[in-house]
């Protein structure tokens, strides 16, 4: 079982600690890829045109600017420094060392800088998007697109994977050899049930956690609808999933309205 989240945009900023050491990431063959992407981030964000480049507003003015020094900031472990409504709701800053290694193992953010880490990994908190094209380096979908299908691919080892990321992220890394699940979520209300996004995240943040936590090891689409049964009467209302001849089949969570 492979489990792809994405990163936050918000992220909290480790108060001290040591620098980020590359080669003590989870996939050091990447590190060569990070390093240019983070040279290249930290050279962006000391222009005047960062922030369009960026693609942020004048609110974000400080994040941007604690780029230029992203490899002299203090990191701490990946699990504290994303936050936002899927952390949150996952409760992954809190996890012990014991559930740290078993989601090690299994869980992976895709990251804009980073490629892909674990909720281990020690990092700095940063500012960039997947979305973003970075000076001669280009689109970073396209970037990380070369280098992270060899990593995640022999991680998964032909394994389910269970993608919670959005679209953007998903132009990174698509799984090629290995049973592949989307997760969605829908609101029932009166009846009738409709696609959302704020809840989403948060629902999508539980589901990683019960897995995790459960230390389920679903091998095949059937067996993760199953195991995310287990959630109903207590964050869901219903569970779906539908086969597709093309892509990912896609998991349905239902919530209460």
């Amino acid at each position: 079982m492979l489990i792809l989240l994405p990163p936050s945009e918000g992220k909290t900023a480790p108060a001290a600690g040591s620098p980020v050491d590359l080669t003590a990431l989870s996939h050091p063959g990447l590190e060569a890829h990070r390093r240019r992407v983070g040279d290249a981030l930290a050279k962006v964000s000391g222009q005047r045109n960062a922030m369009d480049v960026l693609g942020v507003g004048a609110s974000l003015t400080a994040e941007v600017e604690r780029n230029r020094t992203v490899w002299d900031n203090p990191a701490a472990a990946s699990s504290t420094v994303y936050t936002g409504v899927l952390y949150d709701a996952s409760g992954m800053a809190d996890w012990d060392a014991a559930t740290l290694d078993k989601a090690a193992q299994s869980v992976r953010i895709v990251s804009a800088l980073w490629g892909a880490v674990s909720p281990a990994d020690r990092i700095p908190a940063y500012r960039l998007s997947m979305g973003t094209s970075l000076g001669r380096l280009g689109g970073l979908g396209a970037y990380w697109r070369k280098a992270l299908p060899a990593e995640l691919d022999a991680l998964a080892d032909g394994g389910l994977v269970i993608d919670c990321r959005s679209a953007s992220y998903v132009a990174a890394y698509r799984p090629s050899d290995a049973p592949w699940v989307a997760v969605s979520v829908q609101r029932e209300l009166n009846g009738r049930r409709a696609v959302v996004s704020h809840m989403a995240k948060h629902t999508r943040g539980l589901l990683a956690s019960h897995l995790v936590r459960a230390d389920a090891r679903p091998e095949t689409a059937a067996d993760l609808a199953d195991a995310a049964a287990g959630m109903i009467g207590e964050a869901l209302v219903d569970v779906t999933l539908a086969p597709k001849a093309k892509g990912p089949d896609e998991l349905t969570l239902v919530i209460a309205g």
